[in-house]
């Protein structure tokens, strides 16, 4: 190898020369990618400013667009077209207040949690935006907002349609509105933005504006609000229905402190402030204001009420969401096609109040709510509650109620429980009572054919607010009996096993879990049909067929006719005397029957047809869903059953003339809940009764006059076509006491009734025997017994169980035979027939012997 000067420089020179090749043709790949990456960077910006330019370019100009909060008056209409119900956007639910009239804390609550660099930035959010980009970047997640307040307000009273639009209609949108951002701020001042912004946003319960939410939360003008209450209403808005302070009073108190943490880390509010607005006991407060009466003309009805609450849960599966829904059904211009009959709701509400209808004199209850301040600083709350467990203690009876004579008692109580409340010191900061008539009660009238709910009424008295407590559509009580129907009867019927004239033993019987099931009149009647069972409400029946076809069966049905909330913790032996875990409404129930009523297919009870928007155009249609529950026949069986209840069962204090009616009764233990739900040929109607605290009712026959009359005055002037009897129903004589076909001349207890066409009885009376029993014995006569002592009779024998009714008119078949006239006593007939003195001689010889003793002993 050649190590001297020269071959070790012509080696170094070879070796830097193929470096430099290699080097130059690296540099030049990397110079064509740069390049290129350049022009695809420089073609992307270009069709990006392009796109952008055509989006900013489409938009509107901002001389033509009102920002500014712009609302439109709702209309509910009834069957006639007659004005209901006017939901309005200013006064109701949207009250206009100056930026003079709000305090600055609530200012500065708002932009504090909602947008912290309003004062700096010229209507987009830079900053906002790259940090929303970077954690949607680095997250996968691009949830987070960089929304400011002038966007917001632009979102909210210039763009149309953004509810329902998708992906790409959204990235327009928004390119949109942050132009529009920028536009509108070099416009309009800060102020302006803010004080239509402030007046535009959604703050739950029915409020647009933080004026409207004022008076609803704290009832007062919102220039008196605290800084606790400013941070209260800036709580809501970025989910009113999980931030609302009355039922969500827990999230709102952490959102709550996120405003003032906010608040004191960007220099609004000191430390001190800050703390004492923490130790604020406002919610106590907002329970004691939202429970203050309203003025009247802002008050909507039971059954405006619950068709709001509809309106929103449909305008939501339309693709709004909830402050959205909102938004358009109480400042959207609005028409609401309700299905409410005015005249039928009229009469139901007098009805309902009329003194006449309830026993005795009317109870008064009350809600009470006490908060109070110790001298240590400490506050405590007292509710109805922990009243209720203060006089139950004190009073040694656990059913303690809060019912009283007069508004004066119920005072009293109330005064002798603050007074015991603060013996141990400190002041009151806050107290609420609103009185209630008791008993309560609640009524909902349905169109069966349609599903339209025609009437609600949610309770007794006045009503001093709008979504106040519903009793029709927001309150869940035992059903009693009335469950027999639709948990038992219903299911048998179908099931081909039982009909309308099957007997069954009604006698002492007890659940699996050996508690006794008993009879409302503690009674036993021994064999009876399944009609008679229905007509006298009686118990033991009922639980024995449940018990027999398997709560299982029950349960699937109940879930067919509508009971969604019914869980498996629901199946069991009581189900089938409507013993369940929370109960059901009362509007539930009439849909229930009403699917019984229009032959045997539920329809779900709607409470409008239609929704126009302000230009006329359908909005929401509502087409009632259907679906088929139980076969025609059924449903023509149970109304023929339910006739009787009302002619000669349970429920003849409801019936009335003119018009046929069907229904069945229904009491709770302890005469906790009365029910009366039935129908005629064109309504169903469902009426209950109870005490809201749950205590026991002095008398449940009110329910029975309230349906009765709601009833006869609903019908007045309808023709009475009565219920129609479908194909396939045949009529058959039976044997009542065993619901087969009767024995000539033995069954004497026939009757006719109604079977499903194959299902009627082709045996013969299994129960009833002609028998000849001895007088002498009440045994079977034998061929000892001398005819003079024998008499022919009709029996009830043992069924195929071995068992006989214990508490029965009938005479029981005996097993035995007569034990009085046997061979001995024959042989001893036989002789007093040869020797007819001898009996008289030996008679005789004791009197002599016996007169003969008498004297020797004398």
């Amino acid at each position: 190898m050649n190590y001297g000067k020269k071959g070790a420089g012509r080696r170094e020179k070879e070796f830097s020369k193929g470096n430099m090749n290699k080097k130059r043709a690296g540099v030049l790949c990397i110079k064509i990618v740069l390049i290129l990456f350049l022009l695809a960077a420089a073609a992307t910006v270009c069709a990006g400013a392009y796109f952008v330019k055509g989006v900013i370019d489409s938009a509107p100009e901002i001389e033509a667009i009102d920002a500014a909060p712009t609302g439109y008056m709702t209309t509910v209409l009834d069957t006639d077209g007659e004005v209901t119900a006017e939901l309005v956007a200013s006064g109701s639910n949207r009250v206009y207040a100056v930026l003079d009239e709000i305090p600055e804390d609530l200012q500065h609550a708002f932009v504090a949690i909602e947008d912290a660099r309003f004062y700096d930035h010229h209507g987009i959010d830079v900053k906002g935006i790259l940090r929303a980009g970077v954690k949607g970047l680095t997250t996968g997640s691009f949830s987070e907002g960089a929304s400011t307040l002038t966007q917001q307000l632009l979102k909210n009273n210039v763009f149309d349609g953004w509810t329902s639009e998708g992906k790409a209609e959204r990235v327009v949108r928004k390119l949109q509105e942050q132009y529009l951002a920028l536009e509108l701020e070099k416009k309009v001042s800060k102020e302006w933005i803010m004080e239509n912004y402030l007046n535009t946003i959604n703050l739950g319960q029915n409020t647009l504006g933080v004026q409207a939410a004022s008076k609803r939360y704290f009832g007062k003008d919102v220039s008196d609000l605290n800084l606790s209450e400013c941070a209260v209403l800036a709580a809501i808005t970025q989910n009113p229905s999980k931030y609302n302070p009355i039922t969500s009073p827990e999230d709102n108190a952490k959102r709550r402190q996120k405003v003032l943490d906010n608040m004191l880390d960007q220099g609004y509010i000191s430390q001190e402030q800050h703390d004492e607005a923490l130790k604020d006991d406002v919610y106590e407060r907002i329970e004691k204001y939202n429970t203050k009466t309203q003025e009247s003309s802002n008050v909507t009805s039971y059954f405006v009420d619950a068709l709001t609450k509809q309106l929103i849960e449909d305008l939501q599966e339309a693709g709004y969401t909830e402050s959205q829904a909102y938004k358009e059904l109480y400042s959207g211009g609005l028409t609401v096609y309700s299905t409410q009959d005015s005249k039928i709701q009229k009469i139901c509400d007098e009805e309902a109040n009329s003194s006449s209808n309830y026993s005795g004199k009317s109870k008064i209850s009350f809600s009470y709510a006490l908060s109070i301040e110790r001298e240590d600083g400490t506050v405590e709350n007292y509710s109805d509650q922990t009243m209720l467990s203060f006089y139950r203690k004190k009073t040694g009876n656990n059913n303690f109620s809060i019912n009283y004579d007069s508004e004066k008692e119920a005072q009293a109580a109330v005064d002798d429980y603050r007074e015991e409340m603060l013996k141990e010191g400190g002041s009151i900061i806050g107290e609420n009572i609103t009185f209630t008539p008791e008993p309560q009660v609640s009524v909902t009238v349905m169109d069966q054919h349609t599903g339209t709910v025609q009437a609600i009424v949610g309770g007794r008295g006045e009503k001093s607010g709008s979504q106040t407590l519903n009793r029709a559509t927001g309150v869940r009580r035992q059903p009693g009996s009335t469950f027999k129907i639709l948990s038992t009867y219903a299911p048998a019927l179908e099931s081909g096993k039982y009909t309308l004239g099957t007997t069954v033993l009604d006698e002492p019987y007890r659940y699996q879990n050996g508690k006794e099931v008993k009879n409302a009149n503690r009674r036993y009647q021994g064999y009876i049909t399944i009609r008679s069972a229905i007509a006298q409400s009686v118990n033991v029946v009922a639980v024995k067929t449940l018990t027999d076809i398997t709560p299982e069966k029950g349960y699937e049905y109940l879930k067919k006719f509508g009971f969604d909330d019914l869980t498996t913790d629901d199946v069991g032996q009581p189900m089938a005397l409507g013993g369940l875990q929370y109960g059901v409404k009362n509007i539930e129930l009439a849909a229930a029957f009403a699917a019984v009523a229009n032959s045997g297919t539920y329809t779900e009870p709607i409470l409008y047809t239609k929704v126009l928007d302000r230009d006329g155009n359908v909005l929401l249609e509502n087409e009632p869903q259907t679906r088929s529950v139980i076969e025609e026949s059924t449903a023509f069986l149970l109304t023929s059953a339910m006739q009787d209840v009302l002619k000669s069962g349970t429920g003849v204090a409801a019936n009335f003339s003119g018009m046929t009616i069907a229904a069945k009764t229904g009491t709770t233990n302890d005469n906790r809940d009365t029910w009366l739900a039935g129908f005629s040929p064109y309504y169903t109607c469902v009426v209950w009764g109870g005490n809201d605290d749950n205590t026991s009712l002095t008398s449940t026959r009110y329910s029975k006059l309230i349906w009765k009359d709601i009833m006869q005055r609903i019908h007045a002037g309808k023709q009475n076509t009565g219920f129609s009897v479908p194909k396939g129903i045949v009529k058959v004589s039976i044997c009542k006491t065993s619901g087969l076909l009767p024995l000539p001349g033995i069954c004497d207890d026939v009757y006719t009734e109604y079977f499903a066409k194959g299902s009627e009885p082709e045996e013969t009376c299994d129960l009833h025997v002609e028998a000849t029993i001895c007088k002498d014995s009440g045994l079977l006569a034998g061929d000892y017994c001398p005819d003079e002592s024998k008499q022919d009779g009709v029996f009830i024998k043992k069924d195929a169980e071995g068992k006989v009714p214990e508490d029965t008119q009938a005479q029981i078949l005996p097993e035995d035979t007569c034990d009085v006239h046997t061979e001995d006593t024959q042989e001893e007939g036989i002789l007093d027939k040869i020797f007819p003195n001898l009996r008289d001689n030996k008679d005789n010889q004791g009197q002599s012997e016996g007169h003969s003793h008498d004297g020797q002993n004398e």
